[in-house]
C-alpha cells in the first residue's frame, strides 16, 4: 500500500470518475485504474462499484477511503514541518471564496500575496456557501471564505471583518429622499435578489422578514451578480442590498442612491474557514494578515453591530 495509491483511490471518491481523477492527479486513467486495481487485489475488496455511473464506493470502500484522507492528512504534516523550520511560506493552497465577496477583495489580497510570497501558489474558485463546505469535507479545498456563523462543528471559523449592508435605492423612489433607512422601509419596495443558493441572498431576506408584518411583498426578483443587482436598480427602478465593499467600485452618481440603516446597521460577519483537520497554518496565516491588511480598520470591530444570519 503506498500514498499514491491512497491519493488515487480519495480523487476518485472526490470526482466520482476515473477520468476526472486521473487528470486531477496528473497521470493517465490507466495507470490511476491500474494502481486502485493493485490495491484492491491486496486489501482483497472493491473500494468502487464500477457498475454504477457516475462510479461509487462500495459500503468498505467508503471506510477505506475515510481513512486513507486522515492519513493522506497526517503525512501532509511532514512537509508542514519541513516549511516551517525553513521560515517560509510555499506551496498550495486551494482557495474558495463566495460571488458576492470575491470581486472587491481579492484583486488586492491577490497581489500582495505573490508579491509577498513568490514562492506560494494561490489557486481559487468561486463557489456558493454549499459548495465550499463540501469541498473542504472531501479535501478539494483548503480554506474558504465566506459569510458566517455556519453552525458546522466540524468547521472551524476565524472571523476577519464585518461588512455593513446598504441600500442601493432608485431615485425614483419614495425611499430615495431619506437620509437613512430602516427594514421597515422596504416592506413595500420591490427588491432585487440574488438567485437560489447565494447566502446573501438568504441574508437580504432575513433582514425585509425583520419588518413588523413580517411581509415580503415585492422581493420577486431575480439575478446571478452585485454588479446586475445595481444595474437592475438604475435602468428598472425598485431597490437591492448591497455589501459595504462593492461601495468602492460606484461613480459618484451611484453612490448618491446609498442609503444606511439606522443603528445597529445589518452586517454580514466573513470568515476564513476550514475544516478541523487543517494542517497548512503557515499559509492560512499569511492569507489571514493579507486580508486583514486591505480591510478598513472600522469593519474589523464587532461593536453595535446587527449580524445577520446566512
Amino acid at each position: 500500500m503506498t500514498l499514491v495509491q491512497l491519493e488515487y483511490i480519495v480523487a476518485v471518491d472526490t470526482y466520482r470518475s476515473f477520468v476526472g481523477a486521473a487528470e486531477k492527479c496528473f497521470v493517465t486513467q490507466p495507470t490511476l485504474s491500474m494502481q486502485i486495481q493493485k490495491l484492491e487485489e491486496m486489501l482483497n475488496v472493491k473500494i468502487f462499484d464500477r457498475t454504477k455511473q457516475p462510479v461509487v464506493p462500495t459500503e468498505i470502500g467508503s471506510q477505506i477511503i475515510e481513512q486513507a484522507r486522515l492519513v493522506l492528512q497526517e503525512s501532509q504534516k511532514i512537509k508542514e514541518i519541513i516549511n516551517s523550520q525553513q521560515q517560509e511560506v510555499s506551496g498550495e493552497i486551494k482557495v474558495g471564496i463566495i460571488p458576492t465577496i470575491a470581486p472587491y477583495l481579492l484583486p488586492k489580497v491577490i497581489a500582495a500575496m505573490m508579491e509577498k510570497y513568490p514562492e506560494l501558489k494561490l489557486l481559487i474558485w468561486e463557489y456558493t456557501t454549499e459548495d465550499i463546505i463540501h469541498h473542504l469535507k472531501t479535501g478539494v479545498l483548503d480554506c474558504g471564505i465566506l459569510a458566517t456563523p455556519l453552525g458546522d462543528n466540524s468547521i472551524e471559523e476565524v472571523p476577519l471583518y464585518y461588512e455593513n449592508f446598504v441600500t442601493y435605492i432608485s431615485k425614483n423612489s419614495k425611499l430615495y429622499k431619506k437620509k437613512t433607512i430602516d427594514s421597515d422601509d422596504l416592506e413595500d419596495e420591490n427588491i432585487w435578489l440574488l438567485n437560489e443558493g447565494h447566502c446573501m441572498r438568504s441574508q437580504v431576506l432575513n433582514i425585509c422578514r425583520s419588518t413588523r408584518q413580517n411581509r415580503l411583498q415585492g422581493l420577486t426578483y431575480n439575478t446571478g451578480s452585485v454588479e446586475t443587482l445595481i444595474r437592475m436598480v438604475d435602468m428598472n427602478n425598485g431597490a437591492t442590498l448591497l455589501p459595504e465593499l462593492a461601495l468602492e467600485e460606484l461613480s459618484n452618481k451611484q453612490l448618491s442612491k446609498v442609503r444606511h440603516f439606522k443603528s445597529p446597521e445589518p452586517v454580514r460577519e466573513v470568515s476564513l474557514i476550514t475544516h478541523k483537520n487543517f494542517i497548512k497554518r503557515r499559509m492560512l496565516n499569511a492569507l489571514k494578515e493579507e486580508i486583514l491588511a486591505v480591510i478598513p480598520k472600522g469593519m474589523k470591530q464587532k461593536k453595535k453591530k446587527d449580524i445577520v444570519g446566512i
